[in-house]
């Protein structure tokens, strides 16, 4: 037998079938790709088109999307098993069917969406490599990275800065200014700031909604978890109510829809604030001078659950901070931040950590899973039913340890830190993250401190005072306009 002959033979048909396969893909691909039917909006936005191709094109639907069609060999053996695998891990990194749903509606799409395309473009990190074997006409090439970087900036100037405060050179930049707050509702306003600091909202007249959420502490209590009605400890860390107002959901696992369902919450909760009945809440508030009238003329009527949590939840919406350092860097200032807090944000956006905390608040625009690139809960161990996130409220397995993104606006103030208060200082929270939540798994020690030194930038002021000095009494008093 000529060995050479038949090796020679096995290459020429292993070429062929390759070939015969790559261009079976370039087919079907192209065939049952994702399309944008006729009537869609961004078929007349060139910017918006050219990324939906992109997307359409690479088939990031293949292992972000849960229903997408598969290519004939997802169901071989061996392969079935690494398809399965790659569209789990795939679902809890990213799942970019909203996006396509928004483009097809030419709507806006999320922040978060676009931070993270906007990562893996920049880093090379998708298609992954394995694919592009089977896959070759996948790869999105210069033009194609440049349809998506274009868009992407096109959508946060269009939806995301109003306002206009971003400078020309940062209108790229995953992160934006915070506004200032709306005081024009002054009256409703401080029908909720009194409610705010009212501890006749709770159970037994001890307690208000500031006993969590100080807003000379960051405005949260600096503790491990929050201490309730009668000394009780609660499950979960206190997040912040400070520019909760850009979260798209509240709490950890996302179970207040808005800043009024989150009101109601904690005073009907056992563990918090205790009491039974709004009814009887209502009485009490009732029963104070200045209240009756209050009431009468901001709603017409006497309190109840609706007029409290709704004053509650305006005044929370002018717990706002903008003017930290780092605001008036994207506003254009070069000298706001020195040149370690630069190289920080440099490593914040490389390690991809910009690609959650997004947006003016630096998150509380997506749920992730805590525990993303190791095993965060195995390692910690003791579980509780406050780990299981965003699960606890939808059942669905892909939300299993997945949490609200906290902000990182003035973070410096408001340890310990993660959803369990594990983190104790600044330093440990950006370690544990680089470990748990980054493909790099560990920094140099003076990457940590670039971080921590960038993380610092972000506290701002309200009503005019900075928060690491702001005193109760500052932070309570409502400016005179």
């Amino acid at each position: 037998m000529n060995i050479k002959a038949l090796f020679g033979s096995a290459v020429v048909l292993a070429v062929v079938a390759y070939g015969a396969t790559t261009s079976y893909l370039v087919h079907y691909d192209h065939e049952t790709a994702p399309k944008l039917s006729s009537l869609s909006p961004t078929n007349n936005n060139p910017k918006a088109k050219a990324a939906f191709d992109t997307i359409a094109e690479a088939r990031c639907d293949y292992c972000h999307t849960k229903d997408a069609k598969l290519p004939f060999y997802a169901s071989l053996p061996v392969a079935k098993q690494l398809m399965q695998r790659d569209i789990k891990r795939g679902l809890q990194h990213f799942q970019i069917q909203p996006v396509l749903n928004a483009l097809e509606k030419g709507e806006a799409v999320d922040e978060e969406s676009l931070a993270r395309m906007q990562f893996v473009v920049e880093h090379d990190m998708m298609p992954p490599k394995m694919y592009l074997t089977m896959h070759w006409h996948a790869a999105l090439g210069e033009k194609g990275k440049k349809a998506m970087l274009e868009w992407i900036k096109e959508s946060r100037i269009k939806n995301y800065d109003a306002a206009g405060l971003v400078a020309p050179q940062f209108q790229s930049e995953p992160i934006q200014p915070i506004p200032a707050a709306d005081f024009s509702d002054k009256e409703k306003i401080a029908l909720g700031e009194r409610l705010f600091f009212d501890k006749q909202l709770s159970g037994d007249g001890t307690l208000n909604c500031a006993s969590c959420h100080g807003l000379n502490k960051g405005g949260v209590d600096n503790l491990v978890t929050s201490t309730g009605i009668k000394g009780q400890k609660g499950p979960i860390n206190a997040p912040t109510v400070y520019n909760s107002v850009y979260n798209k959901l509240q709490f950890w696992d996302g179970r207040a829809k808005d800043l009024q369902e989150q009101a109601a919450g904690p005073v009907m909760n056992p563990l918090e604030m205790g009491s039974h009945d709004w009814a009887e809440v209502s009485k009490r508030v009732m029963a104070q001078p200045g209240y009756k009238e209050a009431f009468t003329k901001v709603y017409g009527g006497q309190a109840n659950q609706e007029r409290i949590t709704n004053a509650i939840a305006v005044y929370e919406a002018t717990l706002v901070t903008p003017d930290s350092r780092f605001d008036q860097y994207l506003k254009g200032h070069e000298n706001a931040i020195n040149e370690q807090e630069k190289r920080g944000y440099a490593l914040f956006k490389d390690l991809g950590c910009a690609s959650c905390h997004v947006g003016k608040a630096m998150g509380g625009q997506s749920f992730e899973v805590m525990g993303l690139e190791g095993d965060y809960f195995g390692k910690r161990g003791h579980p509780s039913d406050a780990d299981q996130g965003r699960f606890s409220q939808t059942h669905n397995a892909l939300d299993m340890h997945r949490f609200n993104v906290p902000t990182l606006r003035n973070i410096e103030l408001t340890a310990p830190y993660f959803h369990d208060g594990s983190a104790k200082t600044l330093e440990e929270a950006v370690r544990e993250m680089v470990r748990y939540q980054t493909q790099k798994g560990q920094i140099p020690e003076k990457d940590v401190q670039d971080i921590v030194a960038f993380l610092k930038t972000q506290t701002g002021s309200y009503r005019g005072h900075n928060l690491a000095t702001i005193t109760e009494e500052e932070a309570g008093i409502l400016p005179s306009k």
